[in-house]
């Protein structure tokens, strides 16, 4: 019995310590996601293939950005019982929203690195790595800066 006890207070303990921690983390990483993203809004992001009508592009060039992040125990917990009732698993979306704001930051700074005013054709692409108990997924994207003639 003793032994069973002291099994649930290390699992209750490993998920505890993963929502506090996992919650820290994750408050940190959006508020600097929000900075970053301040800083790189005068550049305009668009799906469309063609450049706002009346800009003279001087140069075009490829830009990308990838983010990898993994989820923490107590998110992993809830998705399990979210999983076992059916329904939508809020802790993993919020997991996706991170990667999609990371990588898309991560393009909008290269295309800011080249002076581009727009980048067109943004396209993302995601998957699933590892596989295993704990979900980690990666956010490609990707799209063409635009750098205006002076």
């Amino acid at each position: 019995m003793t032994s069973l006890l002291i099994a649930v207070g290390v699992t209750v303990a490993f998920l505890l310590a993963g929502f506090a921690i996992g919650r820290i983390r994750e408050r940190s990483h959006l508020a600097e996601l929000d900075r970053e993203e301040a800083r790189l809004s005068s550049i305009l992001l668009t799906d469309l293939r063609t450049p706002p009508p009346g800009m003279a592009v001087e140069e075009a060039h490829l830009v990308m950005g990838e983010a990898v992040i993994a989820t923490d125990y107590w998110k992993t917990f809830a998705a399990g019982i979210r999983n076992l009732f059916g329904g939508e698993v809020q802790s993993l979306g919020t997991l996706m929203w991170r990667a999609r704001r990371q990588a898309r930051a991560r393009m909008v700074a290269q295309a800011a690195q080249l002076r581009a005013s727009v980048v067109i054709n943004v396209r993302m692409e995601t998957a699933e790595i590892g596989g295993g108990r704990a979900p980690i997924t990666e956010v490609y994207a990707y799209g063409t800066a635009l750098v205006p003639k002076q």
